[in-house]
């Protein structure tokens, strides 16, 4: 008795249940995962901004490193003692400044007494000569025989010789005295000084200071072999200009121009080395520093461009949403040429002056209604 009350109020509840599913109007069931509003529910609030077509350069970005243009090692080509250093270290150098003395008496002493046996000589040799032609004209009137006459000319071209050597000899040592002073090979910032005054060195021995020369500069980088016969094609074309920024440097970017091309791609990276060669004129730049380098090799006249936050990716790829002239949206596939900062180039999948969403798609699906979020946002993203 007791079960058969159970049942009899089980069953009318089950039957009111169902009869409520009836009721609901056969709505379907939320969109899988969440995703958002279905069609004819409330808009969606987006941000927005037209297909644009313009001019946008093609560039390659990559990380380079600044070094000098030229770069000496100062180096003493005689030995002696350095007496006096006529710069600080870190100054800013001409080429042909004077920076070291070395102790130039031996060198001193060694051309003295190389012009003493040249004045020497050059006596003597007057001296034959005089003899020479003496004995030319006895011999001629034959008091004297032939013989010394050919002793007494052997005599004064042996004179001769000798003046010449001793002319060689003044020279080096004219030359090994102008050593005495080492002046700037090139201008240029000096390094710190690795040899002070007081200090004995040694022909070619260690550098005494490093001059690199800064303004010009080169920063040089790599990139990938793949991209070898673009920059071949435009080089050839044209200069190609490429451009230095440096990390947490407020200022505007550095401008120059490609000068080299390496003649071998590295087979252990798959690169290729390529210098840039800028004014410097501020010294902004700055050997062995790291630099954001951005290569400019032409530029695509009528390219289409959306905003970077536009392309969305997905299972099926990068796609973007369209909004259509009744305000729903439509999901495009899209094929993405490159993305330069905040700016993408579109290839295919979009015409100039369609609208696509670029804030609000986490909340949207295809055939959802939107609205905009303000005029000044709105605007914003159409420029």
């Amino acid at each position: 008795m007791q079960l058969k009350s159970v049942s009899a109020f089980i069953f009318p509840a089950i039957l009111a249940i169902g009869l409520a599913g009836c009721a609901d109007g056969g709505k379907a069931a939320p969109a899988e995962g969440g995703r958002g509003p279905r069609a004819g529910d409330a808009t969606v609030p987006v941000t927005i901004s037209k297909v644009l077509q313009k001019a946008m350069p093609v560039q390659l970005a990559v990380i380079g490193n600044v070094e000098p243009f030229s770069s000496v090692q100062v180096k003493s080509q005689v030995q002696g003692e350095i007496l006096s250093v006529h710069f600080k270290e870190g100054d800013d150098v001409k080429k042909g400044d004077l920076l070291f003395n070395i102790d130039p008496s031996p060198f001193q002493a060694t051309l003295d007494q190389a012009e003493a046996n040249l004045a020497k000589d050059r006596a003597q040799l007057d001296n034959a000569q005089q003899e020479l032609k003496r004995y030319t004209d006895l011999a001629a009137r034959g008091i004297v025989p032939q013989e010394q006459v050919d002793t007494a000319r052997t005599t004064a071209a042996s004179f001769a010789a000798s003046m010449k050597a001793d002319q060689a000899t003044i020279d080096n040592a004219k030359l090994q005295l102008s050593y005495c002073s080492i002046r700037a090979p090139i201008s240029g910032r000096t390094g710190a000084l690795l040899v002070h005054a007081g200090n004995l060195v040694k022909q070619n021995d260690v550098p005494l200071v490093i001059i690199n020369q800064v303004a010009p500069i080169y920063v040089s980088f790599a990139v990938p072999e793949a991209q070898l016969p673009e920059i071949k094609q435009y080089r050839s074309a044209g200069t190609l200009h490429v451009r230095a920024t440096v990390p947490n440097d407020n200022n505007a970017p550095a401008d120059g121009t490609i000068s080299f091309v390496d003649n071998a791609v590295d087979p252990t990276t798959g690169t290729i080395k390529l210098k840039g060669t800028f004014a410097n004129a501020d010294h902004r730049l700055w050997p062995g520093q790291f630099v954001n380098i951005l290569l400019t090799l032409t530029t695509q006249p009528n390219a289409i461009v959306v905003p970077s936050q536009a392309v969305q990716t997905g299972q099926q790829g990068q796609y973007v949403f369209v909004v259509k002239a009744d305000q729903t949206v439509e999901s495009r596939p899209v094929v993405v040429a490159r993305t330069m900062d905040t700016q993408t180039v579109i290839s295919s999948g979009l015409k100039p002056g369609e609208t696509v969403v670029t804030d609000g798609q986490l909340r949207l699906v295809p055939g959802a209604k939107v609205s905009f979020k303000s005029a000044s946002t709105t605007a914003a993203g159409t420029r």
